[in-house]
């Protein structure tokens, strides 16, 4: 039986979206979004199509692949077919009036981070506005702030994570094993412990199946990923899931850090294993080091926090040593500690300079100090925090990590 996010769910999501623009752009007449992602969020239904939210009319959600699908697993309550963008035109017209002549605004809010050219300019053929204007810093807004339908779905999310990455990945882990072979091995057992079978981001044509799975040196590789730790993958043509050769040897780091989701919603997690033996005394110290930032972050995951403020009180604190290969390896570092997660991996707001809002409950971030060693790789770790006003509640488990498997 098909799970449906319910109405009431869908109308309070649309209701926070124009209160939103609202208090942003006060002059805003019509907004259009066609990210897939995006229209489950708003519509409970992922299809090929247009949703048509007109500033003070219903929003309509024009559907062109599959009408028959969005009816069966979408409450939205106004669904429509089109074949091509002129079935919709003729109806927004209706709607968008200036005294008693229809006329379109001159401006309508695009999703300006996904939308491509050639893709606005088949839509302006019909609706003809004069400007675009971006919509995605105020839907990022929205969802930030999960509701406790999402975040019911994150826990559970977060759950199936916990068990698989701290109970089950340390039996799964035998000498001669490619990373390939953990890594698929890994995606089945959590597709079967519910993971919805694929992790989702926002960053510009970025592909993913399951997230790193690296054996030592390996997860410092360099990768055009925008995150601190590396992976060889099958390819270059395929850098994803992991290498074919690198075989898992005694000694080595094992480092996991893959996405788990439930009906859309994402939690993020990484843990590492000692493979045979332990790692050297040092970078012990360090992972526990990464592992003692997360915990100070996550207790100033409270609302009214500034994610900035929070990033800089735990950067000033590190010495210029232990800066140096932190967040990455050498020169490919990056430039947060944490992020938000939902529907996407890489949502907003980031714990990172330049992001100023206040924190408000039921934010979620995935938090991920970690630290380059040479020769051995990356350590660390990555939990996911619902933001509380005791500070952040971790739904990803508590086990520190550099799990032994001897």
């Amino acid at each position: 039986m098909t799970k449906k996010v319910p109405f009431t769910e869908l109308e309070y999501r649309m209701t926070r979206f124009r209160k939103r623009m609202d208090a942003s752009n006060p002059d805003w007449e019509i907004a259009v979004i066609f990210s897939k992602i995006n229209l489950y969020y708003f519509t409970g239904t992922m299809q090929d199509g247009m949703l048509i939210v007109p500033r003070d009319e219903e929003a309509t959600f024009w559907v062109r692949r599959s009408y028959e699908r969005a009816l069966d697993e979408s409450l939205f309550s106004n669904i429509e077919p089109m074949n091509s963008f002129r079935d919709a035109a003729g109806s927004v017209s209706k709607v968008c009036k200036a005294g008693n002549e229809s006329k379109l605004p001159d401006a309508v809010y695009l999703e300006t981070e996904v939308v491509p050219i050639a893709l606005y300019q088949r839509f302006q053929k019909y609706f003809p506005f004069k400007n675009v204007k971006s919509v995605d810093t105020q839907i990022a807004s929205v969802k930030a702030v999960k509701s406790e339908y999402e975040l019911s779905l994150l826990r559970e999310a977060g759950r199936i994570h916990q068990h698989v990455l701290e109970d089950l990945v340390p039996e799964m882990l035998r000498e001669g094993m490619s990373e390939a072979d953990l890594a698929t091995k890994l995606f089945s057992v959590l597709v079967e412990e519910g993971h919805h079978g694929v992790s989702r981001f926002g960053m510009f044509d970025t592909e993913m199946i399951l997230g790193n799975v690296c054996f030592g040196e390996s997860s410092i590789y360099p990768t055009y990923f925008n995150g601190p730790g590396g992976k060889l993958g099958l390819c270059p043509a395929v850098p994803l899931l992991g290498s074919r050769d690198r075989k898992l040897r005694k000694g080595d780091l094992v480092f996991v850090d893959v996405g788990c989701g439930v009906e859309g919603y994402h939690t993020d997690k990484t843990t590492t294993y000692m493979f045979g033996s332990s790692l050297p005394q040092y970078a012990i110290d360090i992972h526990n080091k990464c592992v003692a930032i997360q915990n100070e972050a996550a207790a100033m995951l409270k609302p009214g926090a500034i994610p900035s403020e929070i990033y800089n009180t735990i950067m000033n604190g590190l010495d210029e040593e232990f800066l140096q290969n932190f967040m990455g390896f050498g020169g490919r570092k990056v430039k947060f500690l944490g992020h938000g997660v939902g529907l996407l991996i890489d949502e907003t707001p980031v714990i990172a300079a330049g992001f100023d809002e206040p924190l408000r409950e039921g934010m979620v971030f995935a938090l991920e100090p970690k630290r380059g060693i040479e020769n051995i790789g990356m350590v660390g770790i990555e939990n996911t925090f619902i933001v509380t006003s005791d500070g952040g509640e971790c739904i990803t488990g508590n086990n520190p990590g550099l799990i032994p498997v001897y």
